[in-house]
């Protein structure tokens, strides 16, 4: 008889789904974390009175409702709605593409102007898009490509569009509606006293180790748990043994401003290639704060390498096959189970973490 029910590696949204049910069921968890702190890049750090969040803006949006109501018996959420900007050398743009972003772009009002607009430089890609560039052109025409699209993807991805493949942007939302909410699904918010409510509710009850690799104490922690839930790097798990999986990775730099509010919204991208940073987050606007002092945080992109965080998987074709041989890999491992971003190397929005989460407790029980 092992000393725990489950080891939970990682502290995100989807160990936390399962130490919150494990505790249900009167399951015991120990959590083994790399970081200093749980909450996986949820986590919220207080400064100034502001929940700052301290891996990117971390926006909860869903259209379901079981997640929805999953989330707030963990805590209440706000009413904020995601409206970003973007910043081209100074001019000023609605996100996503809708009518005042046009407007504001070609001085016309009408929906019919903007498609006929749109279809006319939609043209200029003719066959089937060979790149990104093209691919993006053929969704939004040239001027929305060349001012908000071309800049922050190259930053973002590290290299010129003609030289990223076409399906990484399948679809650019365009509204012909003069609507800034970002996203189209049903609930949208921010937990009120920030991510950090949720977080310690989820891992409530449980043993926690934080800044503990589990990979280097593994045969010392799988003695100690009938069952593993890892959420770490699939390819690390088995020290790399087909080759490493590509990431890429944030930089961010953090700064307290003795000002009420510097750019009066929670998010701007800066979508042009010269400036270093892709956006500049106000964290005190995910919770319309009315403090005296702002936090701001610039993002800048980087090349992944060992060691660091990664935040975005990169699923070219190269990466998916690497994918799939560490996936037949996990299958044999049968007192493990992998789950989340890293271990599923699949970009997943938070709602859809929860979702896997509860999906394979009820496939497998607890």
């Amino acid at each position: 008889m092992k000393k725990y029910d489950y080891v939970l590696v990682g502290s995100g949204l989807y160990a936390g789904v399962w130490a919150n049910e494990a505790r249900k069921k009167g399951k015991t968890c120990l959590v083994v974390e790399k970081r200093d702190h749980i909450g996986g890049n949820v986590y919220c750090q207080d400064m100034e009175g502001i929940h700052v969040h301290r891996y990117g803006a971390h926006i909860f949006h869903t259209s379901n409702r079981q997640v929805w109501d999953y989330v707030n018996g963990l805590a209440e959420f706000n009413r904020y709605t995601n409206s970003p900007v973007a910043n081209y050398r100074g001019e000023i743009y609605n996100m996503p593409f809708n009518m005042n972003t046009f407007s504001k772009m070609w001085g016309i009002c009408t929906p019919q102007e903007a498609r006929e607009i749109l279809d006319r430089q939609r043209g200029a890609v003719t066959g089937e898009p060979k790149n990104l560039e093209e691919q993006a052109i053929r969704l939004v025409g040239t001027d929305l490509y060349e001012k908000l699209v071309k800049g922050y993807t190259e930053k973002q991805w590290g290299r010129d569009c003609k030289d990223l493949p076409a399906f990484i942007i399948k679809r650019l939302p365009v509204r012909f509606t003069y609507d800034n909410n970002y996203f189209n699904d049903l609930y949208q918010g921010i937990p009120i006293g920030g991510y950090n409510v949720i977080v310690d509710k989820m891992f409530e009850g449980c043993t926690i180790h934080t800044g503990t690799d589990y990979l280097k104490h593994k045969d010392y922690y799988d003695s100690l748990g009938e069952t593993i839930i890892y959420t770490g790097a699939i390819d690390a798990y088995f020290q790399y043994q087909f080759g490493k999986l590509e990431y890429r990775s944030l930089r961010f730099e953090t700064e307290v401003l003795d000002m009420e509010n510097y750019q009066g919204v929670a998010v701007v991208n800066y979508t042009d290639r010269e400036t270093p940073y892709t956006r500049i987050i106000e964290h005190k606007h995910f919770e319309f704060g009315t403090q005296e002092k702002t936090v701001i945080t610039r993002e800048y992109p980087a090349d992944w390498k060992e060691g660091m965080e990664a935040y975005y998987t990169v699923n070219d074709e190269k990466n998916q096959a690497l994918y799939r041989q560490y996936e037949q890999l996990a299958k044999e491992e049968k007192h493990v189970i992998f789950g989340g971003r890293l271990a599923e190397y699949k970009y997943y929005d938070m709602d859809k973490v929860i979702a896997s989460a509860l999906g394979r407790i009820e496939e497998i029980g607890i």
